[in-house]
């Protein structure tokens, strides 16, 4: 297996609610281990550039609105098959149909306020960290 590092973006939905501690521990207890860690008020600018990829997509005006509408705080996971691992530990993005236990079963309010984010490719992942850290602030 191979170790690998993924983005996490703990939401404003989450952030708002003092839910970051709980999230984060859900992440350790898995076997991940954050490397890099922060707190931050995404702008408009951040957020769109970042959910290019829905740019038309009719949700995307309201997914933008929703990431600037609290601080987040992003970051680095690492371990074995961390992609994998930390999708696994989010959920299915409809909190109505995520397994018992996961983080977005336990907090999301709904679809779109779903608590969580994370990479889903490693081409992904590699965009995704490199979009808000700096290799300075990854530490193995």
């Amino acid at each position: 297996m191979a170790v690998e590092r993924t983005l996490s973006i703990i939401k404003p939905d989450a952030t708002k609610r003092n839910l970051t501690g709980k999230i984060i521990a859900k992440f350790e207890e898995a076997g991940l281990r954050v490397v890099a860690s922060k707190r931050v008020q995404l702008t408009a600018a951040q957020a769109g550039e970042f959910y290019g990829e829905h740019k038309e997509r009719p949700f995307f005006g309201e997914l933008v609105a929703f990431m600037i509408s609290e601080p987040v705080v992003l970051q680095v996971l690492e371990g074995e098959n961390a992609i994998a691992k930390n999708r696994e530990v989010m959920g299915a993005t409809d909190p109505a149909q995520a397994a018992e236990g996961t983080i977005r079963k336990e907090f999301a309010l709904s679809k779109g306020e779903n608590s969580a984010h994370g990479s889903d490719s490693p081409e992904a992942a590699a965009r995704e960290i490199a979009f808000f850290f700096s290799g300075l602030e990854l530490v193995g």
